[in-house]
């Protein structure tokens, strides 16, 4: 584990204005009710900048969202890594024979609001946009995903995906999906209030934003749970 040492002339910025009298307990429920462990210490909650995210990122090989200066660590397990995989490869053989945009995938950091770097765990930006210009690879690009695709982690709290939600559509987003591993289901929002519930049988389709595309659960589910072959 990474140990910061500070001497006494270290400072602190607060980047958002919060209430003098806030516990922990006021700023774990304002992140949705989060694990304490996923909420970064130092810099202070409200101090962090996107410099301290990438240096972390750098330093010590941990994803961090951030907003409000607060750094939020991205929860992301084996299995929910292999959904997101599975889920960018559908959409970039897809992309094959329909030439819509770029996927990034569950490092891909983005800065989709002033002073707020989300991660989804897959991301599509169609051509419109995306820059014309090379993208430099730092500092974390300024570009909101028109489908931003989440597979739920165990921390992951309902709290926290309806506020994640509505960030995304303030920002932009046209199409956010959430993937719900222990139930094989999906929720396909196309607005922070209009929502399609998907089951194991269902598909989860690209509409305006992937015209075309259509992802079967059953059989995301199936590859992602299949075993080693006897003869491997």
């Amino acid at each position: 584990m990474a140990t910061v040492a500070l001497d006494r002339t270290t400072t602190f910025t607060f980047q958002a204005p919060f209430p003098a009298d806030w516990s922990l307990a006021d700023l774990q429920k304002r992140l949705g009710d989060i694990p304490l462990e996923r909420i970064r210490l130092i810099p202070p909650p409200g101090c962090a900048t996107e410099e301290d995210l990438l240096e972390i990122e750098a330093r010590e090989d941990r994803l961090y969202e951030l907003e409000d200066g607060i750094l939020v660590e991205k929860p992301m397990g084996w299995y929910e890594s292999l959904l997101g995989v599975l889920i960018s490869t559908a959409i970039n053989s897809f992309l094959d024979d329909h030439h819509l945009g770029k996927v990034l995938g569950a490092d891909g950091s983005l800065r989709i609001l002033p002073g707020m770097i989300k991660i989804p765990d897959v991301s599509f930006i169609s051509w419109d946009r995306w820059p014309k210009q090379p993208l430099p690879r730092r500092p974390i690009p300024a570009l909101v995903p028109d489908l931003a695709i989440e597979v739920l982690s165990e921390t992951n709290t309902q709290k926290e995906m309806d506020d994640k939600l509505t960030k995304y559509f303030q920002a932009g987003v046209r199409l956010v999906w959430y993937i719900y591993p222990e139930t094989h289901a999906a929720r396909a929002f196309t607005s922070p209030t209009v929502v399609s519930e998907i089951e194991e049988n269902g598909v989860l389709d690209g509409g305006e934003v992937l015209p075309g595309f259509q992802l079967a659960l059953r059989e995301l589910f199936e590859r992602a749970d299949q075993g080693r072959p006897e003869d491997a």
